[in-house]
């Protein structure tokens, strides 16, 4: 099943959905519905335990609404019976439009294209004998640009392995 574009961005234009795939993207199996709405009305409200009305508002619009969408674009798997939701193998078609950089409103490939991008002008304008870049040789460029490409490589997965071993430690 193949997402259109229109829809991935219908899906995450609901701020709601962006947590719950965020917290079932991390999760692994199935998340009781209880559970996920107490998540996302903790992070709207930035209190634990969040108030009692916004828990039942997030239960009541995730059932109503938001579960029987995201489940209608393949995206979860919604069990109605027993109140669970879990990611179907399709979600990865909108993770690439969720993975932002941890600091500030960045996508991990904005970082990778700036990083790329400043490497290269730098080489470029130790090549051309560009006042003040030209002082450092081309090779010497070439080698910290990609040192810092590897850099942020690494701290991409290493991120994402610490959120996965985190939550994993939190369920035992």
């Amino acid at each position: 099943m193949n997402i259109s574009e229109l829809q991935i961005h219908t899906i995450l234009a609901n701020e709601r959905r962006q947590v719950a795939l965020e917290q079932l993207r991390l999760g692994r199996g199935p998340i009781a519905v209880r559970e996920l709405s107490h998540y996302i009305a903790e992070v709207e409200s930035g209190l634990s335990p969040p108030p009692k009305p916004l828990r039942e508002s997030v239960y009541s619009s995730l059932v109503q609404t938001h579960l029987p969408t995201l489940h209608e674009a393949g995206v979860v798997v919604y069990d109605c019976d027993l109140k669970e939701v879990t990611l179907s193998s399709h979600a990865r078609s909108i993770q690439v439009y969720q993975d932002i950089f941890a600091i500030g409103e960045f996508t991990w490939a904005d970082l990778y294209r700036g990083v790329g991008l400043v490497g290269f002008l730098a080489i470029l304008g130790s090549l051309l004998d560009a006042p003040g870049v030209s002082v450092i040789d081309p090779l010497l460029w070439t080698s910290f640009s990609l040192f810092l490409l590897a850099t942020v490589s690494v701290y991409q997965l290493w991120t994402y392995r610490f959120s996965i071993y985190n939550l994993l430690s939190e369920h035992r």
